[in-house]
Formats: C-alpha cells, sequence, structure tokens
C-alpha cells in the first residue's frame, strides 16, 4: 500500500490567506482534509506592507486549518508572487577538456552549475533554478548524456528570481507563527501543477492565475517551461475601474461585478441595465449593462495582452493543448470568450479529478494556488530532488536561527 504523507500549503495573497491541508501519496492521489481561509489584511499586489496585519490574518487561517483538519500544521510549502518576481532562460556551456572523449557526471554538473546562476539585479535572490534541457553538442538531449561521446555540453536553465527582502517579508512571517517551510515556490509554478498534466506540456500550454491582486502567468512548451512572471493587475483593478466610472462605492461596485458583469467581446451580454437589489426588492444601483461591461472587457483585456507581450514570439501559435484559466477572478462571466478572442486558442478550465475531500470549497478556482502548493509537495517527495539549496539561500541569507 502506497505511503501516505500530510502536506500544507500556504498562500498570502492580496484578497485572502490560505491555508490547505492535504494527505497525499505517491500516486497522485490527494485527499484534502481542511482549508483555512481569511480574508487577507496588510497585503497589496501580492506583497506585505503592513506586517502585523498580514501575521493577524495568518494566526486565524493557520487556527481555523487545524481546527478543520484535525491536524497540528509545522511546516508548510509557501507560494511567493509579486511584479518583482522574473523568470529568465539561461544557458550553461561546458567544453569537455581534451583527453576525455565522453560526457561524465562531473561535465554534467559544470554546465548546470554555469546555467543555474545567470546575471540577476542587486538584491535579487532565485527561487526557483528549473532544468529545462540538455544539448551536446548542438543536440537535444532528453536526459543528461552520461557515456556518449561529445565536445560540448550544455543545459538550459529557466530561473526565477525576485528581490531578497520582499520574499524575506514572507517568511520571516511564517517562521514566526512559528513553522517551518518546506520550500518557497512561486505562485504560478504551484498553480501549473494542478492545471497542467505531462501532455500539456508536452503540447504546448499557458496557465493564467489571475487573483484579486496579480496575474501570474507560466508558459510551457515541449515539456518545458519558457517564460513565467506576475502582472500587478487583478480583480480588484476591475472593481476600483468601475467605482470610478460609476461613482459607486467599492463594495458595491464589487458586488455589481460578480452579479451582473460579463467580460464577453458578444455585444448580446451588454443589452439593458444591470440592476442590484436591496433586502425589499428595490431597486438599488443601476447601470447600463454596456456601460459595465465595457469597463470590465477593457482592463481584463489588457491584462491578457500584458501577458501576450511578454511571451517568446510566436509562443502562442505553438499551444496544441491552449491556454488554462484560474484564479478567484477567471470566474468572470464571459472572460473565457474574451480570452479566446485575444490569443485565438482554445480555453480550459483545471479540472480537480484526483482530489478528494469533504470540503467541496477547494474546487474553486481561487484555490487553485494553494492547491498547486500540495500537488508540489507530492512530486517533490516522489522525486526526493528539491532544487538544490534553493530554499537555504532563500532563508540562510536573511534568518539567522534558520534550522
Amino acid at each position: 500500500m502506497a505511503k501516505t504523507k500530510i502536506q500544507v500549503g500556504l498562500e498570502i495573497g492580496t484578497s485572502k490567506t490560505c491555508f490547505i491541508v492535504g494527505e497525499v501519496r505517491p500516486d497522485t492521489a490527494v485527499k484534502i482534509l481542511g482549508i483555512g481561509s481569511t480574508r487577507s489584511v496588510g497585503v497589496r499586489k501580492g506583497e506585505i506592507y503592513d506586517y502585523s496585519l498580514a501575521a493577524s490574518c495568518v494566526k486565524d487561517a493557520l487556527a481555523q486549518a487545524e481546527d478543520v483538519s484535525e491536524v497540528e500544521i509545522g511546516s508548510v510549502f509557501l507560494s511567493v508572487t509579486g511584479a518583482h518576481i522574473q523568470g529568465t532562460n539561461h544557458r550553461g556551456t561546458f567544453r569537455i577538456p581534451e583527453g576525455e572523449e565522453t560526457v561524465t557526471p562531473e561535465h554534467i554538473e559544470e554546465a548546470r552549475n554555469i546555467a543555474r546562476n545567470p546575471p540577476m539585479p542587486e538584491g535579487n535572490v532565485q527561487i526557483h533554478p528549473i532544468l529545462r534541457h540538455y544539448m551536446l553538442d548542438g543536440l537535444d538531449q532528453p536526459s543528461p548524456p552520461v557515456g556518449l561521446f561529445g565536445t560540448t555540453i550544455e543545459a538550459d536553465f529557466h530561473v526565477i528570481h525576485g528581490i531578497a527582502n520582499r520574499i524575506h517579508n514572507s517568511i520571516k512571517l511564517v517562521r514566526e507563527m512559528p513553522l517551518e517551510i518546506d520550500d518557497v515556490v512561486f505562485a504560478p509554478i504551484a498553480a501549473a501543477q494542478m492545471a497542467l498534466d505531462r501532455t500539456h506540456r508536452s503540447q504546448g500550454a499557458l496557465v493564467i492565475d489571475i487573483g484579486a491582486g496579480t496575474t501570474d502567468y507560466a508558459l510551457y512548451l515541449d515539456g518545458a517551461i519558457i517564460a513565467s512572471g506576475c502582472i500587478p493587475v487583478g480583480g480588484e483593478h476591475v472593481t476600483n475601474d468601475i467605482h470610478l466610472v460609476t461613482g459607486l462605492p467599492f463594495s458595491k461596485a464589487e458586488k455589481l461585478k460578480i452579479m451582473e458583469g460579463n467580460a464577453s467581446p458578444d455585444p448580446a451580454h451588454s443589452v439593458g441595465k444591470a440592476r442590484l437589489v436591496d433586502e425589499n426588492g428595490f431597486a438599488e444601483v443601476e447601470v447600463n449593462r454596456s456601460i459595465l461591461n465595457e469597463v470590465i472587457r477593457q482592463r481584463l483585456e489588457e491584462t491578457l495582452r500584458l501577458i501576450n507581450a511578454r511571451l517568446p514570439e510566436g509562443a502562442i501559435r505553438k499551444l496544441g493543448a491552449g491556454v488554462f484559466l484560474t484564479g478567484g477572478t477567471s470566474q468572470m462571466r464571459g472572460f473565457d470568450s474574451l480570452a479566446a478572442e485575444t490569443f485565438g486558442r482554445s480555453i480550459f478550465r483545471p479540472e480537480t479529478s484526483e482530489l478528494s475531500g469533504s470540503q467541496a470549497s477547494f474546487r474553486d478556482p481561487q484555490f487553485s494556488t494553494a492547491i498547486g502548493l500540495i500537488r508540489y509537495a507530492q512530486i517533490m517527495e516522489a522525486e526526493k530532488s528539491p532544487p538544490p539549496g534553493a530554499l537555504r539561500r532563500l532563508v540562510g541569507s536573511f534568518w539567522p536561527f534558520s534550522r
């Protein structure tokens, strides 16, 4: 019988702070034991700006998760995001010394070390050095070409890095709970674990995780990640646009967006009036639906085009598996139609068929990153190969009491 292990994901997001406790097995089955979620305060665009308020939210969500799951949480996989985090592709080239005809593990490691250490802005730290593929004398190699004849070995890495102080704020907060950190994971990498399988990655897929304050993305081609990043725009910006155009209070603008808004480019969805009613059934708010939907559509379309502009040229044409939408704001009516028109590709919403649990809420797209952290933990456990020294570099570079 396959051994099970308890893993916990923690997302400190713009709109919510969320713990998810999962029981995982190497056979890909995951049982969600509990969710602890509270509205975030002290977080803006995925980054902490008020430490004490954010810490209070984490404490509340932690207590809730432990109570529901009946698990005493000691460590977590922590997601991070923010516009300062970026992914870059970097190649390491190592020429095999004269007299050594075949590739050895030492040659491979030399190329890897060069590839996973690209130039970075001062003050940045690595989050993920992700191996993409190897090349031997210009030919792609699906696995380390140890034992093959050659003269030049190359390793390609996708290295994700961000401003150290901003990442350390989240790490410090979690460790003062006190909780250990199993790993730090860039949010779209986590979401991709939930959204994509091996076939999707091989065929080419783009994951877009659009939350309240940020929109994260990860692009996979030929089975490997090729681009990732964060746009500091999300559902709250749509709400603020509605607030500015209509003059409605922010809370009512948010309610109108959720209950009546539609991002579809089809004009048939923008006829008549959008109304909110009070407890007695009387119209409390009335806005032309054409105005409401145009505001929503313009902001979301701009966000999608910003992502498109950051992708490698011609990448969209290679998306055989399509575009996968997740995150709380992805639930906006008509958003899939807008994405289809913008990218010209099939649009999908990830399914969670391999997940089970008594709380049905875990299937809500707003929990995709936290669920993805559980899947990431499962993969790391199965492979027993976390990125070498990644967490030690993140924690040890600032935290004197790291263990």
